[in-house]
């Protein structure tokens, strides 16, 4: 059986290393990204660009989403020029993005309403996962569309699971989310607590990193600390919206709330920074 021809729109930092996996697997790949410097690169790999999302299914059997929010999906797919406005059956939408379920739930109704298919299947991974394919992947939708898009997910990540109906894999994103927002808060307050205590960072995390707590998170955050690097692999401001989007699908415990609130008032002046530049927020605590 030929390939499928596979749409891809939303090419940031994931989204075009993303599509550039299936590109490597042989997929003809059609993209569409609202700032058109954005795909000149996967352009010059062999894509091929389409004027509008309506193009974008027109001319796919299958059309991947890599977008920020609950706002972007739902231009995608309903605005002007939008997926459901091309006026095709049978097409596959899936969407990646990290967005809650309820607008999972109303583009799956949008879909089945223009006979077509919806699966949301969020990724857990930063960019180097996703230029290795070695992301993991959380799905929501029925076993049918699943294994369908399942050959496609394994040149994405290195495991795939069906989590359960259309907005399971959105809610199991945010789950991670939490914990990620928490482990990174912990990181930080860990390291800045040493500081105080006169510990350099770099000595911590030597001990961290050989002790039962050690994981890559950890080192990978720990490093960029005593590098001083905070230039954005997933930035604050999405964890911050994450931790929202978690918190409207009922987030309520005593850890989740702390990074809740951390995370919110760290986004105003640190957003545009990565997750661990929730370190820049602990240290407002004061070292002495």
């Amino acid at each position: 059986m030929a390939k499928r021809t596979i749409g891809w729109i939303g090419l940031g930092k994931m989204g075009n290393p993303m599509a550039e996996q299936l590109l490597n697997a042989g997929y003809d790949v059609i993209v569409f990204n609202r700032s058109k410097e954005k795909i000149k690169s996967i352009l010059g790999k062999g894509a091929r660009a389409a004027n509008t999302p309506a193009d974008v299914v027109r001319m796919t059997d299958m059309v991947f989403l890599m977008v920020t929010d609950d706002q972007a999906v739902d231009n995608i797919c309903n605005g002007q020029d939008g997926l459901f406005s091309a006026g095709v059956e049978g097409r596959i939408i899936v969407n990646m993005s990290t967005v809650s379920s309820r607008i999972s739930v109303a583009i799956d109704a949008a879909s089945r309403a223009t006979k077509n298919y919806y699966i949301d299947a969020p990724v857990s991974g930063s960019v180097k996962q996703a230029e290795e394919g070695q992301l993991v992947i959380m799905a929501g939708g029925t076993s049918p569309i699943f294994e369908q898009v399942k050959p496609l997910f394994e040149k994405l990540g290195k495991l795939s699971l069906l989590v359960g109906p259309v907005g399971a894999g959105n809610k199991a994103k945010l789950i991670i989310n939490t914990l990620l927002s928490i482990h990174a808060q912990g990181l930080a307050e860990a390291v800045t607590f040493g500081e105080k205590m006169g510990i350099e960072p770099g000595v911590l995390l030597t001990f961290l990193n050989n002790s039962a707590l050690s994981n890559f998170f950890l080192k990978f955050k720990g490093e960029a600390i005593i590098r001083g690097d905070y230039a954005a692999m997933f930035s604050l401001s999405n964890i911050a919206k994450d931790l929202r989007l978690a918190k409207a699908e009922g987030l309520d415990f005593p850890l989740g709330n702390t990074a809740y609130a951390t995370f919110q008032d760290a986004e105003k002046e640190f957003g545009n920074l990565d997750i661990i530049a929730i370190k820049k927020e602990i240290e407002e605590y004061g070292i002495s």
